[in-house]
């Protein structure tokens, strides 16, 4: 099976930054499409970003456009999301997720990892 860990997670202030990673135990992630989601306590799972397997285009939710950059690493089998002006709305658990395929259309069947806590405070 394929397994995910993520890394990279903390404490930040408003206005700094952190990357997320994920190490992906896969041969190559060419074939895959990667997405990052989040979830705040008492609140529903949201998608992040997403990055296809296809052309390598990505999606950004309308919240975190401009501010995230998701990206991978085929040589490290490692995803990145690069996280700059945080907020404090932006902390949650925050997990990696890929598929075998080109879309982003993610769903419970397919492979994430176990979440790492990010917290945006003074």
């Amino acid at each position: 099976q394929v397994e995910l860990v993520e890394s990279g997670g903390g404490l930040v202030q408003p206005g700094g930054s952190l990357r997320l990673s994920c190490a992906v135990s896969v041969s190559s992630l060419d074939y895959y499409a990667i997405g990052w989601f989040r979830q705040a306590p008492q609140k529903v799972r949201e998608r992040v970003s997403c990055l296809s397997g296809a052309d390598d285009s990505t999606e950004y939710a309308a919240t975190v456009k401009g501010r995230f950059t998701i990206s991978r690493d085929n040589a490290k089998n490692t995803v990145y999301l690069q996280m700059n002006n945080l907020k404090s709305k932006d902390t949650g658990v925050y997990y990696c997720v890929v598929r075998l395929g080109y879309l982003c259309d993610f769903g419970e069947d397919d492979y994430w990892g176990q979440g790492t806590q990010v917290t945006v405070s003074s």
